[in-house]
């Protein structure tokens, strides 16, 4: 078992043996999953900004419109009418 030691800022050092088995770099971004009492330390490998020109467009969109809607859909749903 491996541990490490709570700072007074609320830092943890993730040990050097669980970086090299995880692969995480300084620099690298992790997120942490709550699952009833246990935290689950996981790596960030990408974000949706790595996908920018994966994906061909045919046709020009109007992104102010595609917002709209977006936002739209997701009031409808918090507010829970679909």
């Amino acid at each position: 078992m491996t541990t490490s030691t709570l700072t007074r800022k609320g830092q943890v050092t993730i040990p050097k043996e669980i970086r090299d088995s995880l692969g995480i770099k300084e620099g690298d971004r992790v997120f942490f999953v709550r699952r009833g009492n246990e935290v689950v330390l996981k790596v960030l490998q990408g974000t949706i900004l790595d996908l920018k020109g994966s994906v061909s467009v045919t046709a020009s969109q109007d992104f102010d419109e595609v917002r709209r809607r977006v936002k739209k859909t997701v009031g409808r749903r918090s507010a829970g009418d679909g």
